[in-house]
């Protein structure tokens, strides 16, 4: 198999590329800087273009999962137009190319998010439910509407809406592990909004499992079948590495730090619906956060 891989330097780019090589698969990655190029990459700019589009050829999967970090720093006017271009943009950038091509990809598989339903306190969403109405929510519809043009190409186009991806090598975990394990981490405000996560291992297999299955296209929803608050897990984060975790950031605190737009994120979720996804035929592995987050950081 061929893939073609964007975003192959961050959390989620890095674990797709090493398990698509475990399985054998020739990896193409996308990359923007000439230093990281070598025999298996090809120099691509997210805003202008792909030089050698012949490199793309007869790819089997493009696995797109580029995009600026939503959590460093505050949402500035120019910082936001960053996030929107590295997503939107970007994605059109590379539909561009994959439509031009004599032989274009079988499939596409699209990173999204769960932001794109916006903060839904005490609501179960599906894949069927209406985007938020906040600026993140707002993103996320044009993320994906800029996918629309490989669908329109006759490419099977999916579109996964991840939820909080957990590992200790990279996200949220690797962020927060130094200040819990110094017993400064806690809850963000009342800590009852509801975190929809999925370990990194199953958001990787996730990704396969879609590219590797003809009958699925569109969104679908990547979330562990059980969702917590953000108050549960901190408590499972803070047994599982065995510190105390009985603080509150408070809210103001958090807008101090974080600016009005992202602290509002962080102090929101959606509880997402897994049923779609399970209902294909795949199979989390790591289904409860106590047992995930004890077997990722035991060591």
């Amino acid at each position: 198999m061929k893939a073609i891989v964007t975003g192959s330097s961050g959390f989620l780019g890095k674990s797709l590329v090493r398990n698509l090589r475990e399985d054998g698969a020739k990896v193409i990655r996308l990359v923007r800087n000439d230093f990281k190029t070598d025999s298996t990459s090809i120099l691509w700019d997210p805003m202008k273009g792909i030089p050698d589009t012949q490199a793309l050829e007869n790819s089997n999967v493009v696995f797109h999962v580029a995009g600026e970090n939503l959590a460093n720093g505050r949402w500035t006017a120019s910082r936001k137009k960053r996030i929107r271009d590295s997503r939107v943009v970007g994605t059109k950038t590379l539909v561009d190319s994959l439509t031009k091509l004599e032989q274009p990809p079988d499939v596409l598989v699209c990173a999204s998010a769960v932001g794109i339903y916006g903060d839904r306190p005490g609501e179960l969403v599906t894949e069927d439910s209406p985007a938020g109405e906040d600026w993140i929510s707002k993103l996320g519809v044009e993320w994906e509407a800029s996918a629309s043009p490989a669908v329109e190409a006759g490419i099977r186009t999916v579109l996964l809406r991840i939820g909080v991806v957990l590992h200790p090598d990279g996200g949220m975990l690797k962020r927060i592990l130094l200040p819990f394990k110094m017993g400064v981490g806690g809850k963000l405000g009342q800590g009852t909004q509801t975190m929809s996560w999925v370990s990194l291992r199953d958001a990787t297999e996730a990704f396969r499992f879609c590219a590797d299955n003809a009958s699925i296209n569109g969104p679908f929803n990547v979330c562990a079948p059980e969702r917590v608050t953000n108050a549960e897990f901190t408590l499972a984060f803070g047994k599982a590495i065995r510190r105390p975790a009985f603080l509150k950031i408070p809210s103001f605190t958090l807008k101090l730090v974080f600016g009005e737009e992202l602290s509002g994120v962080m102090l929101g979720g959606a509880s997402m619906s897994s049923a779609k996804l399970e209902s294909t035929g795949f199979q989390f592995r790591d289904h409860d956060l106590s047992v995930t987050l004890s077997n990722m950081l035991s060591t």
